[in-house]
């Protein structure tokens, strides 16, 4: 069965393209037999196949004056598929441009050594993520407050990631944090030399730590699971096995890396929406597909090429667990902070730069914005009109009603 393929954006020119959903349509089968998937997979997977098509139900939009129609299908709201994420973004946005310190930023990698932790990152997804989670934002937090750096707390948002450009599972986190920080007595604002935060080494030595130590505690605990993974297959010798792996963790240099500061303190988070909800591969991507090949990008020119079934397998190996939230936020960007802190860090900003800057208030409380509104003022694009004479559109139900923001 060949793979269902959409019009190319521009209406236009060349082939059309696939699409995840299409994929998952034509070979989400096949996928099944061949590979034992957990119930969250089999979930996801059912709702990308299903997301903007008749089984949803949508509405049919009709112009009055030129006689134009469009059937628009529901989409799935699914946070792992990557036709649903735009909305969820720009609200997102929205909410986060509103707690903006007038300030530098700076990008912060936290990554771990896939040829060892792999396995048990695989075999312990949830207890892993976590223990990433604990050790990026102590060690980020710890070296922020250290009296012989910056001695304050910073702001920092961690997002976590687990796939690398061709899908492979590559657990790391993504954090903003802002170039300074409040002291504790919150009389004064400290600021980061203008391009540097701190030592990367330092900061992949402390990672390493905090990290082995989490999962040290979690071995110790019997919580950690090593079954299948090589050397932990006699249980007589899995504690040697285990204290020969961290060892040698220990001894292996962790790559962790601070990139240089944005631009300014509305594109830190421009910047970050692209990170926030991500999944592992968007339909932009995708550049053809047939019964036995996928091909997408990678990064820049390059391309990868996989089997159909190969490429859901490895799509669906980023599902997170069930209510796991990927997005967490510390320092003075910590629900506890927010309308106490944060506000006072801002009011020193602004004092020092002897102006206010040019942020909506830390706890401005807007109403919700209709999500046609929210799209034409962030995208530029009116689905009330009609894209042929810009005559108003009527709509009406097709199949079952579904949900508000179904755009």
């Amino acid at each position: 069965m060949g793979c269902p393929a959409v019009p190319l954006p521009d209406g236009g020119q060349g082939p059309p393209r696939p699409t995840v959903g299409a994929l998952a349509r034509a070979h989400g089968a096949a996928l099944q037999r061949k590979h034992a998937l957990s119930e969250a997979q089999r979930k996801v997977l059912r709702a990308i196949a299903t997301c903007r098509t008749p089984v949803l139900g949508g509405r049919l939009d009709v112009c009055a004056a030129c006689g134009f129609e469009r059937a628009v299908y529901h989409s799935c709201r699914n946070r792992h598929c990557p036709a649903c994420q735009a909305l969820s973004q720009a609200r997102w946005m929205e909410r986060r441009l509103a707690r903006l310190l007038p300030t530098a930023y700076f990008h912060v990698v936290c990554t771990v050594p896939d040829n060892l932790l792999n396995g048990i990152a695989l075999r312990n997804r949830e207890l892993f993520f976590h223990a990433l989670f604990a050790a990026g934002s102590e060690t980020l937090l710890a070296l922020c407050n250290d009296p012989r750096r910056l001695g304050a707390q910073p702001g920092v948002t961690c997002v976590l990631h687990t796939w690398t450009r061709d899908l492979r599972f590559h657990p790391h986190l993504h954090c903003i944090v802002t170039g300074g920080g409040l002291t504790a007595d919150g009389a004064a604002w400290r600021s980061t030399p203008q391009d540097y935060l701190f030592p990367v080494r330092v900061l992949s030595a402390l990672f390493r730590g905090k990290l082995l130590a989490i999962l040290e505690q979690a071995w110790r605990a019997g919580r950690l699971k090593l079954d299948g993974i090589e050397g932990f297959e006699d249980p007589q010798k899995s504690d040697s096995a285990w204290r020969k792996l961290r060892d040698k963790l220990y001894k292996t240099r962790w790559v962790s890396y601070a990139k240089p500061p944005f631009g300014g303190a509305a594109a830190v988070y421009e910047y970050l929406g692209r990170y926030t909800h991500r999944v592992g591969l968007s339909n932009h991507r995708l550049l053809r597909a047939t019964d036995h090949a996928v091909t997408f990008r990678t990064r820049g020119d390059q391309t990868a090429t996989l089997h159909p079934v190969e490429f859901l397998r490895r799509f669906l190996q980023h599902v997170l667990p069930h209510r796991f939230v990927k997005l967490r936020h510390y320092g003075l960007l910590a629900p506890g902070n927010v309308n106490g802190r944060l506000r006072l860090a801002r009011d020193l900003l602004e004092a020092q730069q002897g102006a206010p800057a040019e942020l909506p208030p830390a706890n401005a409380a807007t109403p919700r914005e209709d999500w046609r509104a929210l799209l034409l003022r962030r995208a530029g694009i009116d689905v009330t009109s009609c894209p042929l004479c810009k005559g108003p559109l009527t709509s009406r139900l097709l199949g079952r009603p579904h949900f508000e923001d179904s755009s």
